[in-house]
């Protein structure tokens, strides 16, 4: 990995680190929401300052290039996410379902109590 890689991507990591805690400070985003995005973050900063760590790992995995090997760890890692967050929306949904139905049925009974 070039120095110039290798600087950049400390450097993206450190600013999605910084946005992350920036966003967690503003309470715009729950804490147990962005532990994921700060080890990931720490992850993308370690695969930057130690190389050798992915391309060791693609090489014991029998890939032909060490970002093949990165990209495909970050998409399966990514896709992970994506399917938890398909799971809590999906729970949420259903959630807010009987909500509606709940506060539909009170509205029905106070409505008629009126009468």
């Amino acid at each position: 990995m070039s120095p110039t890689l290798r600087a950049l991507c400390v450097i993206g990591s450190a600013i999605t680190f910084w946005l992350i805690i920036r966003r967690v400070k503003k309470a715009s985003v729950r804490i147990d929401d962005c532990i994921f995005w700060i080890v990931f973050s720490f992850a993308l900063l370690v695969i930057a300052v130690f190389p050798d760590i992915p391309a060791f790992l693609a090489h014991l995995f029998g890939f032909m290039a060490t970002s093949n090997f990165v990209f495909l760890v970050v998409i399966t890692i990514l896709l992970m996410r994506e399917f938890t967050n398909t799971l809590k929306i999906s729970k949420l949904n259903s959630r807010l379902d009987e909500l509606i139905e709940e506060q539909a049925l009170q509205a029905k009974e106070n409505e008629q109590d009126e009468r």
